[in-house]
């Protein structure tokens, strides 16, 4: 794996590298073979907040982990353990998958080949259990944030009162808010 190790309002030494290199090398178990991806290694520091972001994109199939401590190697711990859940996840649902049809038990590099597959048949599986409609209320941006606020939700649906298009506010982990407009 190629490692693409980035730090936000800190340096990144050779200790942090090595110790996100032998952290996150450690999911190579989990592969028959080395995998030639990426990985793309984003360690921010806000205040006492470490956050460390690893996304590795292999064909078919994305690891993306995202965690935050006031310790960063406890940070790099943890976003190794997501990442190994999702790894497991993927490959117990592959194995299943393959038991079923009676094929003999296939490695987790298999996996990289069906995922797309598993993914399409997720999509089978999707239930729409309510449905809600509402008048879309000409609005700005603030207001909406406001509105959306006052119902206590994470999301709110509006029309834009300047440019007449559907748009989305949205409350981020952070805490501040993000807005989602369609391409004109």
């Amino acid at each position: 794996m190629n490692y693409n190790i980035r730090g936000e309002n800190i340096e990144v030494t050779e200790a942090i590298r090595d110790y996100v290199e032998k952290k996150v090398g450690k999911l190579e178990r989990y592969f028959d073979t080395t995998p030639t991806s990426d990985v793309h290694v984003n360690l921010r520091v806000y205040n006492d907040e470490q956050r460390i972001e690893v996304t590795i994109p292999m064909t078919n199939l994305l690891l993306r982990a995202e965690e935050s401590h006031t310790d960063l190697y406890a940070a790099i711990d943890l976003v190794v353990d997501k990442l190994e859940r999702q790894i497991r996840k993927y490959k117990t649902k592959v194995n299943r998958k393959f038991r079923q049809k009676g094929a003999p038990k296939y490695a987790f590099a298999e996996m990289e080949k069906e995922a797309k597959k598993l993914r399409e048949d997720d999509d089978d599986n999707i239930e729409i259990v309510k449905t809600k409609r509402f008048n879309l209320k000409p609005m700005d941006s603030e207001e909406a944030v406001l509105q959306m606020d006052l119902l206590g939700h994470n999301f709110f649906v509006f029309t834009n009162s300047e440019t007449g298009d559907t748009n989305v506010v949205y409350r981020r982990k952070d805490g501040r808010y993000g807005l989602i407009e369609p391409n004109s």
